[in-house]
């Protein structure tokens, strides 16, 4: 008997994969065949289609729309329609039961495919305000899901649920112990995990490594700072640690981990907020971003779960000097963390999911 097949899709940025990844071992569990439509150097591809052994992956060709001039935005279009028929194509052969879309400029085409193979498709979008690649999609979904409550009001009411955040369960199985023989630390000192998006920031790596010296006296860091931005000359620092990007040791390195300072993805907020790890955000700009980091670092300080510290303030004191008073605030920022509701369970999730089916 043919399995019923599930199809996702979602890329450009961790925070577009990691909630697919949620997903995948209970669609698994319950007997679909589970396909993902990518693109082919994104790091979905990295994530889903090179470590997902139960999932097959299909790249196609995608583009971004960008909100500066650039060459490539009279490029991109062709690429975005070339990946549409591919979308189509895919579609068509598989005739899943429904699509599942996170967002990111590779879910466009795969979104306006299945319009037109009139098959259903449900888009999940994390921050406050939708990002342009579901602003795009909105209008070909049967049914959006969102994160903040405050979201319904830039979507059809007719077609929203506010869901709250889905986490993923192996965030909670991380042993402490595992983490600092990771790192080599002892566990002495508190420790810090810096995380700067799985690209990584330049600005943040910046601040870290230039006073590193008076950061690691009180703390020891654990740095990921995104491909290509090893440092050579920090390499073996005492009480500091840094990787690229990490995938199966997160859950270890965050359960060793006292505190975190943090770019303002919806999905690193809510996953440091679940563990009750007390975060330290650093937005993007909206010199390099739509603004959405800014609206959800200003959120969860408002709910007094998050210290905030614009990007043009990094550099007015030494940063040291900045986590010694996020130390100091440690008690009311986990106070307020407990307060929280828990995030959904990635079962609950694939529920409302598939009641969009009809």
């Amino acid at each position: 008997m043919k399995r019923p097949i599930i199809l996702l899709t979602g890329g450009g940025t961790a925070g577009h994969v990691s909630v697919n990844e949620a997903l995948i071992p209970v669609f698994h569990e319950r007997g679909y065949e589970i396909h993902y439509i990518g693109s082919h150097d994104g790091i979905e591809k990295e994530l889903i289609g090179d470590n997902q052994p139960d999932v097959t992956y299909h790249a196609i060709q995608s583009g971004k729309l960008r909100r500066y001039f650039s060459m490539k935005n009279f490029t991109d279009p062709f690429r975005v329609g070339t990946g549409f028929i591919q979308a189509l194509s895919i579609i068509r052969r598989l005739r899943p039961e429904i699509i599942f879309s996170k967002g990111g400029f590779v879910s466009v085409p795969v979104v306006l495919a299945a319009r037109v193979a009139k098959i259903p498709v449900v888009i999940h979008e994390s921050d406050v305000t939708p990002g342009l690649a579901n602003k795009m999609s909105l209008p070909f979904s049967n049914h959006i899901f969102t994160v903040f409550e405050q979201t319904l009001e830039y979507v059809p009411s007719g077609k929203a649920t506010c869901t709250g955040a889905i986490i993923r369960p192996e965030l909670f199985q991380g042993a402490k112990e595992e983490g600092l023989r990771i790192t080599g630390f002892n566990g002495d000192k508190p420790i810090i995990i810096v995380m700067g998006g799985s690209q990584g920031s330049a600005i943040l790596n910046e601040a870290i490594r230039k006073d590193l010296q008076s950061i690691t006296n009180t703390f020891d860091v654990i740095h990921l700072c995104g491909k290509g931005n090893l440092d050579n000359a920090s390499e073996n620092f005492p009480g500091y640690k840094q990787f690229e990007y990490v995938t199966d040791s997160l859950p270890h390195l965050l359960a060793a981990s006292d505190f975190a300072v943090s770019r303002a993805g919806s999905n690193a907020i809510f996953e440091l907020l679940a563990l009750r790890i007390p975060m330290l955000l650093i937005p993007l700009s909206a010199a390099q971003s739509r603004g959405d980091q800014l609206l959800n670092a200003a959120f969860f300080k408002s709910i007094g779960t998050a210290r905030v510290l614009k990007e043009e303030e990094i550099s007015l004191r030494p940063f040291s000097e900045e986590l010694v008073e996020f130390n100091q605030e440690k008690d009311y920022l986990i106070g307020n963390m407990l307060k929280t509701e828990m995030p959904k369970t990635p079962e609950e999730m694939v529920a409302l999911i598939m009641a969009q089916r009809n």
